[in-house]
């Protein structure tokens, strides 16, 4: 008789820690010390007057602001889908800087400090909610005030559906002009879901006016204003998808979470090929453990798209493993193992210890185990999952039975 499994078993796994926390200083200058009242913080020779030391920069250009414009077009003459988000990558670490307006085109200045919706890339897929994004305009490894301020720096635009292709802002001064150009986009193959409703292409103008406006008051979070205007868009034009989807992103700012699940529901009811609000309705399922939910929303988002939303996968094989299909959980787990080289998740090495182990695959299910232990030496659990992998090699050596 084989032994017992369920002591070992984990029943549930749990949705902490879908997203990593990105670290890092933001930039921008600490205050300094004070200084005690009568005392020079420049030592000045008594004998030299103080008006015949000259006041000098030696790079002039670095006190004068930046400014970057340019427009984003399609690279097969299709119109660009509106409301792009510009981002700034310098050391792999991208920020949203701008958005695009209905023609394609952005302007932004560089380091300014503006509270801006983050795009869904960033920092694990914030899931559209907004962060005030703050820049120090330090580029890679570059010092503030330095010759090349945007040193190893690059533009990309950020779209589901589409890769970008990149501009170089090395070498680029403060008093170059401000067009960069163009950013290019080609559509990806293979997938069938898009950021911008079809049903955009059929509002009525004075829907698609208060949409416009909307947007522009969600990038500078103001939030009252910007649900204001997307409500009107609804109001003229209940199938304006991409309103609904913005609407219920506003609502989950204001804390009206059923609201925004309500908009969420209504945007796929208008176009079931828009991604994003298959993965807000996931997510938000997965925060309150309400698994057969979160294994539907996500399943499809990731069917829509399988490669702009690589953050999912952890949270669809949690999913998958707790409603029992274990199938769609390996699959995930493995995307997420994949894409993560460095093994900043090993819970997704464990999860797929799990899935195997549930599906009779003792060996491989104590490889993956053996390999969480190995990344997450620390772990609190890690007792537990030495006795799971000392029972797991028992009856991998058993016989199979006829």
């Amino acid at each position: 008789m084989k032994p017992a499994l369920r002591f070992f078993l984990f029943t549930a796994f749990t949705i902490a820690g879908l997203t990593a926390q990105r670290t890092g200083n933001p930039g921008g200058i600490s205050p300094g010390g004070t200084t005690a009242p009568g005392t020079s913080t420049n030592s000045i020779p008594s004998s030299t007057p103080s008006n015949t030391i000259p006041s000098t920069n030696p790079n002039p250009e670095s006190t004068v602001p930046i400014f970057l414009s340019g427009k984003v077009v399609t690279a097969d003459g299709s119109p660009a889908p509106q409301n792009i988000a510009i981002q700034r990558i310098c050391a792999n670490n991208p920020r949203t800087v701008a958005w695009t307006d209905g023609k394609g085109h952005f302007n932004f200045q560089w380091g300014d400090t503006l509270s801006i919706m983050p795009d869904a890339s960033e920092s694990g897929r914030s899931m559209g909610r907004i962060g005030t994004m703050q820049d120090g305009g330090i580029g890679n490894g570059s010092r503030a005030g330095s010759l090349d301020p945007l040193a190893g720096c690059e533009l990309r635009a950020s779209v589901v559906g589409f890769e970008s292709d990149a501009i170089n802002l090395s070498g680029h001064r403060a008093l170059d002009n401000s067009d960069v150009g163009m950013i290019v986009l080609h559509r990806r193959a293979n997938v069938e879901g898009t950021s911008v409703s079809a049903t955009a292409l059929n509002a009525p103008k004075d829907a698609m006016k208060a949409y416009e406006k909307g947007l522009q008051s969600l990038h500078k979070a103001k939030l009252d204003d910007a649900a204001r205007q997307f409500e009107k868009a609804v109001e003229i034009y209940p199938k304006y998808a991409n309103a609904w989807l913005d609407l219920g992103r506003v609502q989950l700012q204001q804390q009206m979470t059923e609201p925004a699940r309500a908009s969420f529901k209504k945007a796929i009811d208008a176009d079931d090929k828009l991604v994003d609000p298959w993965v807000q309705l996931g997510m938000l399922a997965s925060e309150s453990a309400n698994w057969p939910d979160a294994a539907q929303y996500l399943d499809r988002a990731l069917k829509l798209d399988p490669v702009d939303y690589p953050q999912l996968w952890w949270a669809d094989a949690v999913a998958g493993y707790n409603v029992k299909n274990y199938d769609v959980a390996e699959r995930a787990a493995r995307e997420v193992i994949k894409s993560d080289p460095d093994h900043h998740n090993p819970k997704a090495d464990q999860l797929l210890g799990n899935v195997l182990l549930q599906k009779g695959q003792y060996a491989a299910a104590g490889e993956e185990l053996r390999n969480y232990m190995k990344y997450a030496p620390n772990a609190a659990d890690l007792d537990r999952v030495k006795s799971q992998v000392a029972q797991i090699d028992l009856m991998a050596k058993e016989p199979k039975q006829p």
